[in-house]
C-alpha cells in the first residue's frame, strides 16, 4: 500500500504526547448524550406500535432509517475529514439531532417519524468519525483504553432505552421524546469546548515529508489488509445483527414468552446493555495486554454456547445469560476499531466511520430483515435462528495477528 496516499495526521503528532484524560471522558460523555438519543427511537417501538398501529416490518424500517444514514455517511464524512479536519462540524452534527428529536415528539404519522429519525441519523454520521479521532488523539500511547473510554460512552447511552421507555415514554408517550432536545442542547456545549482543544491539537500537528522510497508499494501486504478487511466486515455483521435481535426485539420476545408489561421487559434489555457497555470499557485495556486479535476471537467464540442456551432457559437464568452475552460479546466494539485503524494507519476517520458505521448498517439490515422474520414466522422461531450468528467468529482466526500488523506498518 502506497504511504504517500495515506495522510500523516497520526504520525505527525508530538511523540511526548500523554494521554489526554479529560479529553477523553469528555468526547465519552458526549458520546453517550448522542447515544441516548438515538436510543429514544428503539426505545419508543413498543409505544408506536400500540399508539400508532405498526407493524414489525415498520418499526425495521424506523430502525433502517435511523441506521443506514449513520452507516452510509460515517465512512463519508471520515473519508472527507481525513483529508481536512473539521473540528466544529461536531456540535453542528448535535444540532441536527436535536431538531430529529423535536420532530420526533410530535410526528403525526409514520413518515414524518422516518424524516425525523433520518435528521438523527445524519447527526450521529457527522459525530461518530470526529469524535473517533478526538479519542485517537487524546490517547497518546493507550489506543485501546482510549477507544474504550469513547466507545464505552456510546453503549452507556444505548443502556438508557430501557429506563427511557419505563420512566419517560411509558407515562408521557411520544411527546416524551421532547425532553431529549434538552440532551441534545447539552451535548452541543460540551461539544464547542471539545472542537476548541481540537483545533488546538491541528494547530500542533507538523506536516511530515514522505521519502520517495516509501511511495513503493507492498502488493502482498496491500491485498492481505484487503482480506483482513474483509474478514473484520464479516466479525460486525455477526455482532450486529445479534444486538439488534435483542436491542430491537427482545422485548416483545420477553413479554410474549413471559408473560411481562411493556416497563418489566425493559429490565432485560437494560441488563444485555448495560454489561455490554461494560465489556466495551475492559476490551480495550484487555487487547492493549492480550492482543486486539485474541479479545476479538474470545468475544466471539466465549458467546456462541449462551446465545444457544438463551431462547431455552427461563425468565430468571435469561436476565443472567443476557448479562454474559452481553459483556463478552460486547468486549470486541471498540477493539475491533483499533484494529482496523491499525490495518490502514492514517485513515482514522476513514477506518472509524467504516467499523462503526457499517456496525451501524449491519444492524439497520438486521432491524427491517428480522421484522419481516418476525412477522412471517414468529418471535421464537427468529430468536433461535440468530443465536448462531456468533459461531461466525471462527473467521477471526484468519486475521493477521497483532505483531504482523506492526511488521506490515514498517514494510509500507
Amino acid at each position: 500500500m502506497s504511504t504517500a496516499s495515506l495522510p500523516k495526521q497520526p504520525a505527525s503528532l508530538p511523540t511526548d504526547t500523554g494521554t489526554v484524560y479529560n479529553i477523553l471522558f469528555i468526547i465519552g460523555l458526549c458520546h453517550l448524550l448522542n447515544d441516548s438519543i438515538q436510543s429514544v427511537i428503539p426505545a419508543m417501538f413498543p409505544i408506536l406500535e400500540n399508539s400508532m398501529g405498526l407493524t414489525f416490518t415498520q418499526l425495521g424500517f424506523i430502525g433502517f432509517a435511523l441506521n443506514m444514514v449513520s452507516s452510509v455517511l460515517q465512512p463519508v464524512v471520515g473519508l472527507f475529514t481525513d483529508k481536512r479536519p473539521m473540528p466544529f462540524v461536531l456540535p453542528i452534527g448535535l444540532t441536527c439531532s436535536m431538531l430529529g428529536v423535536f420532530g420526533l415528539a410530535f410526528a403525526p404519522s409514520f413518515f414524518t417519524i422516518l424524516l425525523s429519525v433520518i435528521l438523527i441519523g445524519l447527526g450521529s454520521a457527522v459525530f461518530h468519525p470526529e469524535g473517533s479521532r478526538v479519542a485517537y488523539l487524546a490517547a497518546g500511547e493507550r489506543r485501546g483504553l482510549a477507544q474504550s473510554i469513547y466507545q464505552v460512552g456510546g453503549n452507556s447511552g444505548q443502556a438508557l432505552a430501557p429506563i427511557i421507555t419505563a420512566l419517560i415514554l411509558v407515562p408521557l408517550g411520544q411527546f416524551g421524546a421532547i425532553w431529549f432536545t434538552v440532551v441534545a442542547a447539552l451535548a452541543i456545549v460540551f461539544l464547542i469546548y471539545i472542537a476548541n482543544w481540537y483545533s488546538g491539537r491541528l494547530a500542533d500537528i507538523k506536516p511530515v515529508k514522505v521519502l520517495p522510497k516509501a511511495t513503493q508499494t507492498n502488493s502482498s501486504v496491500t491485498k492481505a489488509v484487503r482480506n483482513a478487511i474483509f474478514i473484520i466486515i464479516f466479525l460486525i455483521f455477526a455482532r450486529s445483527w445479534y444486538v439488534s435481535a435483542i436491542s430491537n426485539f427482545y422485548t416483545f420476545y420477553a413479554i410474549e414468552k413471559y408473560h411481562l408489561t411493556i416497563a418489566g421487559s425493559q429490565v432485560y434489555i437494560f441488563i444485555f446493555l448495560v454489561m455490554g457497555a461494560i465489556g466495551t470499557f475492559f476490551g480495550g485495556p484487555l487487547a492493549d495486554k492480550f492482543g486486539k486479535r485474541n479479545v476479538i476471537i474470545v468475544s466471539l467464540l466465549a458467546t456462541a454456547p449462551l446465545t444457544l442456551a438463551l431462547p431455552f432457559v427461563g425468565a430468571t437464568l435469561s436476565l443472567i445469560v443476557l448479562a454474559l452475552i452481553g459483556l463478552i460479546l460486547m468486549s470486541s466494539f471498540s477493539v475491533t476499531v483499533v484494529y482496523a485503524q491499525e490495518l490502514v494507519p492514517g485513515k482514522i476517520g476513514t477506518m472509524s466511520g467504516l467499523t462503526v458505521g457499517l456496525a451501524f448498517g449491519m444492524g439497520a439490515i438486521g432491524s427491517i430483515a428480522l421484522g419481516a422474520m418476525i412477522d412471517h414466522v414468529g418471535l421464537t422461531p427468529t430468536m433461535i435462528s440468530v443465536a448462531a450468528l456468533p459461531l461466525l467468529g471462527i473467521l477471526a482466526y484468519l486475521l493477521p495477528t497483532d505483531q504482523m500488523l506492526k511488521e506490515w506498518q514498517k514494510a509500507k
